[in-house]
């Protein structure tokens, strides 16, 4: 139990550990076919036409599939997580380790966020008879309980989740169309006030990039790069155009942008079950994530190996009680700086590991054994320099996607302070102070 726990937090994940693509994808798509996606696309419906919200859509999601596949891909030739793969690809001890921090103190408060989202929503399906702090506290805690058990349990769980919001899904569809005519839904004005393509991009983009920095946290279960690209490219192009497409055409018939309302109007309450109950795939991932960034936190900063089933109980119970004493609601402005702060570190994990290539080397050496490198770096100063950099371009340039932003500007930064500092010292391969992994 211990070690099906721990998950392979702080190791590589061995081939026969790995899983059938199909496997993985279902888990990822369960994080986009989710409440909070379908809130997002009726939201765009509500402000947008169906043609400029699916614009949008589009260009959203080649964002995030270019980010999600390049990091993707590295996860799963190292067979390592987000926050364990920084370690060669940049960030060295010290930078790993807040990395981990950051992503857990992120996922954590996501964590909490949804599953009050989660219960307001089962609590306005079922009529309102249970109260709100006894409903938070049942579905934090089954959903801590289900992540305490790794991968496996989270897979099973998608396997439930996943098939029941698309059959609520499907049906709602077929009684929208049933009532409504799709030619006059498909060519209607928007009911609210006007979105911006802009905008809307940016929701799209930046409502999942963090998503999508965390990819190896799923990609290192991929067998083979193949597997990586189709897990990625179905479950974002699958989860948002489609499911956009639908709650787009759902906004425009119920002239709302109130999802729960959209489903209980359209499907009835057990529909509108389905689509909350899918929270869950998106909540088991937020937590899953805040368990190997804590774990990995803990080792590369002070070196004490703690177990991530028993982190995920304590950073479970966290995110269930602030959910449950409303804390949450002035913790948002927060966890938005903190979706500025996260995407440079792909930016920078992309440049090392497939520009500068400075540990490619003694990864590829350590990957036929299946262990890890025996040293990192303690610190990088230009890691830390051309993350702060790109984290103030996305937080002050207002114009474009700003997790968008701070990621490209980290990238450019990295990159270019690097080869500027290579030249002064005259290395061709930049290294700074190792320490021992193990």
């Amino acid at each position: 139990m211990a070690e099906m726990s721990n998950d392979y937090a702080l190791a590589r994940i061995p081939q026969d550990a790995r899983k059938p693509m199909w496997d993985v994808f279902l888990v990822r798509f369960g994080a986009v076919a989710t409440l909070s996606q379908f809130i997002l696309g009726a939201t765009l419906g509500y402000g947008m036409t169906l043609k400029q919200a699916m614009i949008a859509t589009f260009l959203g999601s080649v964002l995030l599939e270019i980010v999600s596949l390049l990091i993707g891909i590295a996860g799963t030739r190292e067979g390592m997580s987000t926050s364990l793969l920084t370690r060669w690809t940049g960030f060295g001890k010290v930078g790993s380790s807040l990395i981990g921090l950051i992503i857990a103190i992120a996922c954590i408060g996501w964590f909490g966020i949804q599953n009050s989202v989660f219960a307001e929503g089962l609590i306005k399906a079922f009529g309102g008879h249970i109260s709100f702090k006894l409903m938070s506290f049942i579905t934090g805690m089954a959903i801590t309980i289900i992540v305490v058990f790794g991968y496996k349990m989270i897979s099973w769980t998608a396997k439930i989740a996943v098939p029941g919001f698309l059959i609520a899904v499907a049906y709602a569809t077929y009684k929208m169309l049933s009532e409504h005519n799709l030619t006059e839904l498909l060519n209607s004005a928007p009911p609210g006030e006007p979105l911006s393509i802009g905008v809307a991009v940016t929701m799209v983009a930046g409502g999942f990039m963090i998503g999508a920095i965390i990819t190896p946290d799923l990609s290192r279960y991929n067998r083979n790069v193949k597997d990586v690209f189709w897990m990625t490219f179905l479950s974002i192009f699958l989860g948002e155009l489609l499911i956009n497409l639908i709650a787009v055409l759902m906004a425009h018939a119920v002239k709302s942008s109130d999802v729960v309302n959209i489903m209980l109007d359209l499907g009835g309450w057990f529909a509108a079950f389905l689509v909350i109950f899918a929270t869950i795939k998106i909540n088991d991932l937020n937590l899953y994530a805040a368990s190997l960034g804590v774990t990995n936190f803990f080792d590369a900063m002070f070196g004490i190996k703690v177990n991530r089933g028993l982190m995920t109980l304590i950073i479970g119970a966290l995110g269930t009680i602030m959910s449950i004493i409303g804390i949450l609601e002035n913790f948002v402005g927060f966890l938005v700086i903190l979706g500025i702060a996260v995407p440079p570190v792909g930016g920078i994990m992309v440049v090392d590991y497939y520009v500068l290539k400075r540990h490619r080397k003694v990864l590829d050496e350590t990957r036929v054994s299946g262990k890890l490198p025996e040293k990192f770096e303690k610190v990088n100063p230009i890691t830390l320099l051309a993350w702060g950099g790109g984290f103030l371009v996305g937080y002050f340039v207002k114009s474009g996607i700003p997790s968008l932003n701070s990621l490209i500007a980290s990238a450019v930064l990295y990159f270019v302070l690097m080869k500027l500092y290579a030249m002064a010292t005259n290395r061709e391969i930049v290294e700074f102070e190792h320490v021992k992994s193990i």
